[in-house]
């Protein structure tokens, strides 16, 4: 009765630490994804003050890409790469356009201002040309 007990114990401290442990990482950023013979994405969701959401696309040196934000005044939003973008300040521009460095991922995050609503639907639009 003991040793079944004990083993219940560990069984339950063992799933309790490794659950949580998977709840503290970063989520990976969803990766927007252009259909056959279109050049522009759109992604959409909802946030709460502060919060934050991300995702990553795939562009190649040379191209233009635009970013629509209709909700500028809820959300803000930014582009990163490593080695070409510092991680500098949010955007809250109606349109960004920028010309892509080098060939490889950019990671696009989008953040909900703190405003009066404490959440509100986004909907921004990636160009890519």
């Amino acid at each position: 009765m003991r040793s079944l007990f004990l083993f219940f114990f560990v069984l339950f401290v063992f799933g309790a630490s490794s659950s949580s442990a998977q709840n503290g990482g970063k989520a990976e950023p969803n990766r927007i994804k252009f259909a056959v013979g279109k050049s522009s994405a759109s992604v959409a969701g909802t946030l709460k003050n502060h919060q934050e959401m991300e995702y990553v696309f795939g562009a190649t040196q040379g191209q233009t890409v635009t970013v629509t934000n209709p909700t500028w005044s809820q959300f803000d939003f930014r582009v990163f790469n490593a080695e070409h973008f510092d991680e500098g300040d949010f955007d809250s521009s109606r349109s960004y356009t920028f010309e892509i460095p080098a060939t490889g991922d950019y990671l696009f995050t989008i953040r909900k201002k703190q405003t009066g609503t404490r959440s509100a639907r986004f909907s921004l639009t990636i160009s890519i040309k």
